[in-house]
């Protein structure tokens, strides 16, 4: 079960995470979580590429370790990139320490002022002790839920996703994975097309 849109619950209980930017500017933020790996990160790139358009990827430390050459293909095409911990740890499922500890061996690789949990899943104490160690780090969670992991969706209804919800400021989600990439690989060049129709402009985090 997963929300589209970002609940206003959530966004209180987590008041000093970043869940949109300015509803004021007509700009949207893309961005990746889970590569990078081999054909779908490049497929990303690719799409990126012809739409000259940048985004933010959030990576997995061990997918950084296992193809350091899409990490830099990322960097040196201009794309921002974030830390998304180096095992894809569940917040609510780990224990402070380990958690921090996989942080820290994503963030060595990283070296990147912008982290997203993964599953959207943290604790106020991870909060805190992340913060502790890096006061500029921004936790960046996100506003519009692609929902392009989720199995059970068509590739229609992950475009529509996007395209419904988006609004001013927007942080989109979408995942650099084989599990998400049938539903990836329509959704993500229509939507970019669509809301470049809409006006919108994309940046990066």
């Amino acid at each position: 079960m997963y929300l589209v849109k970002s609940p206003l619950l959530l966004k209180w209980y987590y008041p000093s995470l970043t869940w949109h930017k300015s509803r004021a500017e007509k700009a949207i933020y893309l961005t990746f979580d889970d590569g990078p790996i081999p054909d779908v990160t490049e497929f990303v790139l690719k799409t990126l590429r012809d739409q000259q358009v940048k985004a933010t990827f959030f990576c997995i430390g061990d997918n950084i370790r296992k193809h350091p050459h899409l990490f830099q293909q990322l960097l040196e095409e201009g794309h921002k990139v974030g830390n998304h911990t180096f095992n894809h740890l569940k917040g609510w499922k780990t224990d402070d320490a380990t958690y921090l500890e996989n942080f820290e061996q994503c963030q060595k690789l990283t070296a990147s002022k912008l982290f997203r949990p993964p599953y959207g899943r943290i604790k106020k104490s991870q909060v805190r002790l992340i913060r502790e160690r890096y006061p500029e780090m921004n936790i960046v969670m996100w506003d519009v839920l692609s929902g392009d992991f989720d199995l059970q969706l068509s590739p229609e209804g992950c475009y529509h996703n996007v395209n419904k919800y988006v609004e001013n400021g927007s942080i989109i989600v979408f995942h650099d994975s084989l599990k998400a990439f049938d539903r990836l690989k329509y959704a993500l060049p229509r939507s970019i097309a669509d809301l470049k129709l809409k006006g919108y402009e994309f940046r990066t985090l």
